[in-house]
């Protein structure tokens, strides 16, 4: 097998895990930790909050991967990346149950109103048990809808089953299972949203789609946080036309639409859907392992776009 050599250039951004610089390092390489002037870099290790578009790439005059350290890949322009024969590679499988795991809580807390009882405690507005409550939804036998039922959509579905939960799913792919959209959100009670950012799916969920959910329904977002119009669902929010919702993402991230973080009934998190110790450090090494398999001429496993996925050995 050959190794990389010493003189090839891995540009690494901060905040890439340690455990990812370990397998450069111990294949040989000496990364780099630097901004996005990528003029004689022959792989990046890049996060999701990079933008590697025209403007970044145009200096890049030896880049032959990027690698991504994340499922999605919304952050890279991936035609960009192919005319200059650059391969894109991501980090999947690894946070499937880490980010089902997140959307579970996510539904609890926010049907349960768990961060609203947690509030009113630390406050000292808790002044002993009354019937009515912090009342909240029921989970268990409720009707879940999964949009874009991919692995995460499916790994949800696996958890809903613990809660004696109907699933509806909806999405691209037919299946004897599957339903509309618009007949999933006329019918569940809370909808998990799973789908991965496109010019398709950007506010796939926006006013129409909120107005048809019930009043009772709680939203789930996981995904992209574009695939919702945030202005549209604080107006459902503070309008009643939905219950609750639960997002780990944001359509201006980390910006947040005007009135949503004054809401009640809504639980925010600052996109923490991969964020465990062994996730992280996983998808760190994965992303690094591609870097490696580039620059020894080799393969790697997951590809994305249509640039060709084998390195070249200087």
């Amino acid at each position: 097998m050959t190794e990389p050599r010493a003189e090839f250039r891995v540009r690494v951004r901060p905040g890439v895990l340690p455990a990812g610089l370990r397998v450069l390092e111990q294949a040989g390489l000496e990364p780099e930790l630097g901004g996005l002037d990528l003029r004689g870099v022959d792989a990046l290790l890049c996060l999701l909050t990079d933008r590697i578009d025209e403007r970044v790439l145009a200096g890049a005059d030896r880049l032959r991967l990027v690698a991504n350290m994340a499922v999605g890949t919304d952050n890279i322009d991936l035609e960009a990346c192919a005319r200059r024969g650059i391969a894109v590679s991501n980090t999947p499988d690894v946070l499937t149950d880490a980010t089902a795991d997140l959307t579970f809580a996510l539904l609890l807390a926010a049907a349960r109103r768990v961060v609203w009882g947690d509030r009113l405690v630390r406050g000292g507005g808790f002044t002993g048990w009354r019937p009515e409550l912090g009342i909240g939804a029921d989970v268990t036998g409720r009707t879940l809808g999964i949009v874009g039922p991919g692995r995460i959509g499916e790994a949800v579905a696996e958890r809903a089953q613990g809660f004696r939960m109907r699933v509806l799913r909806s999405g691209r792919r037919a299946a004897p299972d599957r339903v509309g959209l618009s007949e999933l959100l006329e019918q569940a009670d809370f909808v998990s949203l799973h789908v991965p950012l496109s010019e398709e799916t950007q506010h796939l969920i926006g006013e129409p789609e909120l107005r048809r959910m019930p009043t009772h329904a709680v939203l789930i977002n996981t995904a992209r946080g574009p695939v919702v119009d945030e202005r549209a669902l604080v107006r459902a929010l503070r309008e009643g036309w939905i219950g609750a919702a639960g997002l780990d993402v944001f359509e201006r991230e980390p910006r947040l639409a005007p009135g949503l973080a004054a809401l009640s009934n809504v639980v925010l998190l600052p996109h923490l859907g991969s964020a465990t110790v062994e996730t992280r450090n996983r998808m760190a090494e994965i992303a690094a392992r591609n870097v490696v398999r580039v620059l020894r001429g080799e393969s790697i496993p997951n590809p994305v776009g249509a640039a060709p996925a084998a390195g070249l050995v200087r």
